[in-house]
């Protein structure tokens, strides 16, 4: 049976430190993000939320892999 994919966070108790992350990069990248449902975003706004958050999760796993 093939991976079902699902937007379930790995670790449930960083469900909330990600939903800040992404709000603060929302107002970094000057995109109006809510509360609730943004069905409202362009794919270019919501990708680039992603990517920046996927970007800054990297940088952090670097700084903690190299003991910064």
């Amino acid at each position: 049976m093939p991976n079902k994919t699902s937007n379930r966070a790995l670790v449930p108790e960083a469900r909330e430190a990600l939903d800040n992350m992404k709000f603060e990069i929302a107002n970094q990248v000057g995109v109006n993000l809510k509360q609730g449902y943004n069905g409202d975003l362009t794919s270019r706004e919501a990708g680039n939320i992603g990517g920046n958050m996927v970007r800054k999760m990297i940088e952090q796993a670097q700084r903690q892999m190299s003991g910064q």
